[in-house]
Formats: structure tokens, sequence, C-alpha cells
């Protein structure tokens, strides 16, 4: 594992945000460097810890000697949405982007994704709302129920996007981090902020289709963060 917050320039650079990611992040690591290696764009793995209290540290370690680089960063800020940034903002990357440590959205999804940004697209998203998208497994109907609120609070920001919430988002590096620079949402609204962003300074934002699965383990609790997180919605969605 590799200690580093200045690191080299790179194609592609993949950021895993993780809080107590010990269980799921070691297959979705081996996972990502396997479909990476047999792409033609140089890449780089990097894990941005936000204040682990288990073993994700040492499961970075397992791929101190992986065929790409795989770094780690801490972030002494709470909250999924200061680590994405972190990870962003220290990125030299051509194109940089996120996704969730449980691999709910497939790594394969990353060629599409990918052929777009090469063809000069801001930014490219995996949404489970688009044409061709649908669940593999799906949602319980309590978080079924609080993603309609959530969505309908959304759109008064970006009426336009179907679903900003799925864990996998990737961008023109340069003009990602300048937009990271004018955000400030630590908490689980934070993408809403950046797409909001880009699309007040004219950028549009593409979705691409993907099958998805819910995957036990998220760190998001109804009644710890949903009403923050509607609370951040509205400050996004009057900060015009």
């Amino acid at each position: 594992m590799v200690f580093a917050l200045v690191r080299p320039e790179v194609d592609l650079e993949l950021i895993f945000p993780a809080l107590n990611e010990e269980r799921r992040l070691p297959s979705t690591i081996a996972a990502t460097v396997d479909h990476l290696c047999e792409r033609p764009w140089s890449s780089a793995i990097v894990v941005v810890d936000n204040n682990s209290a288990d073993g994700t540290h040492d499961v970075v370690e397992r791929f101190a000697h992986a065929p790409l680089p795989v770094y780690a960063i801490g972030c002494s800020d709470r909250g999924k949405g200061a680590a994405v940034r972190r990870g962003i903002a220290t990125s030299s990357a051509r194109y940089v982007g996120f996704a969730d440590a449980d691999c709910a959205t497939p790594i394969e999804t990353l060629d599409p994704v990918m052929a777009l940004l090469e063809q000069g697209h801001a930014a490219v998203i995996a949404s489970r709302r688009a044409p061709g998208a649908y669940y593999e497994i799906e949602q319980s109907t309590l978080r079924r129920c609080g993603g309609w609120v959530f969505r309908r609070l959304a759109r008064m920001s970006v009426p336009d996007i179907a679903d900003t919430q799925c864990g996998f988002k990737f961008f023109d590096g340069p003009l990602i981090r300048e937009v990271v620079g004018a955000c400030h949402v630590d908490g689980f609204a934070f993408d809403v902020e950046i797409l909001a962003h880009l699309a007040r300074w004219g950028h549009r934002v593409t979705e691409v289709p993907v099958a998805w699965c819910d995957v036990p383990g998220s760190t998001f609790s109804a009644r710890r963060d949903g009403l923050r997180s509607m609370a951040d919605l509205i400050r996004i969605s009057i900060a015009r």
C-alpha cells in the first residue's frame, strides 16, 4: 500500500470512499484491478479512508504488489462527500471518478463511461433510471420510499438528471477538480451539489444505464442521515 496525496498522472483514477469496509473492499478492489489491467488506459485506484475503525487499511495493504497502483489516503472530515472531494482534489488524472466499495454497480459499466469521456463528455454517471437500466436485486420498500422523496427534492436543483445517487460517477479531471473546490456538502447529498454545479456552469451530465444490485451493509442510516440529506438538498437548491 502506498500513502500518497501527490500521485503520478494517469489516464484514469478511480476513487473508493471507505468507512469500515474491511469486508466488502477486498473483492471490489480485486475485481477492479483485474478489469483495469485489461484496458488500454493507464489507471490507478485510490482508497480514501474516512476514519475507519476496522481493518480497512490492512485490506489495502494486500494490494501492495498489484499490477497497477493502489493508493490509500486519509480524510479526517467525516462524510462520504468529504472523502470523495479529498480524492478528487488530490488527483492529477485526466479522468477521475468514484465508485462504492460494495460494487453495486458492475465495474464493466466503466467501459461505456470511458468511451463517452474520451468523446468529450464532461461528466458521465451510472443511472438506475436511464432507458435500459434495471435492478438485479431490488432495494427494500423503506429505501425505495426514501429514494422517492430524495429524488423529488433533488429535482429542484438538477431537474434533467433521472438518478443523482447511483454511486458510480466519472468526470473530466481538470473540470471536476475546479468544481469540487466550490462544494461543501459532506453528507450523502454531495452528489447533487456536484451535479448542480456542473449544470449551472453549463456542462451536460450524461447518464448511462446500469444493472444495479442492492448490497447489504450501506453506511447510510435513514434515521441519522435522512433529515440532514433533505436539509442539504434544500440548501443546494437555493444556492443558485
